[in-house]
């Protein structure tokens, strides 16, 4: 990155905040017009840029370790996009899918470009998927933003590699084995039935998605503690809600921000469980949950799992359960309304095994996994959304793919969407068409709950849920999907607005903490380049 840029980066940094200040009418001088004078112009240029050259003392000097194989490999091709924020706003004000296309027809199948302040190597193809999610995973680490860690815990399983990661996702797995989620069935087709109860009667409207998430997260709730008394039951989902609202906040510890608000939350969440996990000890039950897997499970030297560890792990497995199952089951039935005939085609099949149950019989497991038409869409509806686009993995080496260089501390993301909507591999990529599932497709082709190790072990948990919702739904509901364009805006314009509110938050803390420095920057800029 040259320095100029750097130096443009501060100045609109500079430029925006004085702006924001300016419309939030948070600072109080004011300019009068006849106390300009040529001279102050220059002035005020000249304390500007010798500010601006101070503030770029003061920024941390860019990695330039010269990779030991770089004789050898070259970076792949590709932009960098603005300083610090990178290509971000590129990705995020269109569509991924055609961000992601445009890339790859321009540089081929692997290039880079700066997501979120990251420089990434983006990859696109399912041999190099499978070759930093497989074959040399051990050159790449999951890595997440701390502040993301902070919030779910550091123990949890998905911040791991190595030994511990591996014990932990077999205790999981053992909790979400095909017999386990057998005995669920019941449970969760109960949570469905509460849910749709809820929802009222003819011609009432609801947020799917909301609900989705509301069921997935009682869904999630029932396999980690079994039965839990409502008391507890609310607590967890109150205080997990505002730790879910300020998960992708603006992250600062400055009070009132949501960010501080849902760190708050996070150590009521962590005493919840903490109680919760006191009792179990303390009545010594035996049950089949997640939590007594955690709490049952010894080493060879008998070392068991701290409070911590386990608390940190079900926080983890609640965000994991919530949010892409919730995605997952509201584009089945965005899709489902789109295709009449395929929805009619669900439909049929539905009844049927509603009309075998004589109408008022709970599903069994066997009728879950003879729901051939309607597993097909749900196959085909997480190929269209491709709820994870990309697995965030960090080099912890130089690595050499295909005569590129990916540079330690780079992150490898392979684009799951890419591949999913190459009609190399799925022919007519944006037609909705589950029949292509009819023949497995071909190895790493199809990742929607990723690969390797890393795999989301909740999988066939997923798939279940979504199974059991659409069952119901199909059967009971007719259903419309409306398009509230205003109120669509008006949630985005209020995201907008809070994180512009915090962001001011956030300079006011900066301009009291570092008054002298930053007021003369702000009062010399509003002066002479804002009114």
């Amino acid at each position: 990155m040259s320095r100029a840029k750097k130096y443009a980066a501060i100045l609109i940094f500079i430029f925006i905040f004085c702006f924001l200040r300016k419309k939030a009418n948070l600072l109080t001088f004011q300019r009068t017009e006849s106390s300009n004078t040529p001279m102050d112009g220059i002035f005020a240029y000249t304390i500007l840029i010798l500010l601006t050259i101070f503030s770029f003392m003061f920024l941390p000097k860019p990695n330039r370790r010269r990779p030991q194989n770089q004789t050898l490999a070259k970076l792949p091709p590709g932009s960098m996009g603005w300083p610090y924020i990178g290509e971000t706003l590129q990705l995020y004000s269109q569509d991924p899918n055609a961000y992601f296309s445009t890339k790859h027809k321009r540089y081929g199948e692997i290039f880079k470009t700066n997501i979120l302040g990251c420089p990434c190597v983006m990859l696109t193809s399912p041999e190099a998927a499978r070759f930093v999610l497989v074959t040399q995973a051990h050159l790449f680490r999951p890595t997440y933003p701390k502040s993301k860690e902070r919030l779910i815990g550091p123990f949890a399983l998905f911040f791991h590699q190595g030994e511990y990661h591996t014990r932990l996702r077999k205790l999981v797995q053992r909790s979400l084995s095909l017999e386990a989620l057998r005995n669920l069935v019941p449970h969760i087709e109960a949570l469905a039935l509460s849910a749709m109860n809820s929802w009222g009667g003819d011609g009432q409207v609801i947020n799917t998605f909301k609900e989705m998430k509301m069921f997935s997260f009682e869904v999630g709730i029932l396999t980690i503690f079994g039965y839990l008394e409502p008391r507890l039951r609310e607590e967890l989902k109150k205080n997990y809600r505002i730790v879910d609202n300020g998960y992708n906040s603006f992250p600062t510890c400055i009070p009132g921000t949501q960010y501080q608000k849902a760190l708050l939350a996070r150590r009521r969440l962590g005493k919840i469980i903490g109680d919760i996990i006191c009792e179990r000890k303390e009545k010594k039950l035996l049950e089949r949950d997640l939590l007594s897997c955690l709490l049952n499970w010894k080493g060879e030297g008998g070392e068991v799992l701290s409070d911590y560890q386990i608390a940190d792990n079900i926080i983890g497995v609640l965000f994991a359960a919530q949010d892409t199952t919730a995605s997952a089951m509201t584009w089945v039935v965005k899709y489902l309304h789109d295709e009449p005939k395929l929805l009619e085609s669900v439909k049929a099949e539905q009844k049927a095994i509603h009309k075998s149950n004589e109408g008022n019989l709970p599903l069994s497991w066997d009728q879950t996994r003879n729901m051939r038409i309607t597993h097909k869409v749900v196959l085909e509806s997480l190929r269209m959304a491709s709820i994870i686009s990309f697995p965030f993995r960090e080099a912890i080496a130089d690595v050499e793919y295909k005569g590129f260089l990916i540079p330690k501390g780079w992150k490898a993301m392979p684009l799951f969407r890419n591949i999913h909507h190459n009609p190399e591999y799925f022919p007519e990529p944006q037609k909705f068409n589950p029949s292509r599932f009819e023949v497995a497709p071909k190895p790493n082709t199809f990742m929607p709950f990723g690969s390797g190790v890393h795999a989301c072990p909740g999988n066939e948990l997923a798939k279940l849920e979504t199974l059991i919702m659409i069952h119901h739904l199909v059967t009971k509901f007719r259903y419309c999907y409306l398009i509230n364009r205003k109120g669509f805006f008006l949630r985005i314009l209020t995201n907008v607005l809070s994180v512009i509110k915090e962001l001011i938050f956030l300079l006011e803390y900066i301009r009291l903490r570092y008054s002298y420095f930053f007021f003369v920057l702000v009062y010399f800029t509003k002066k002479y380049f804002l009114n």
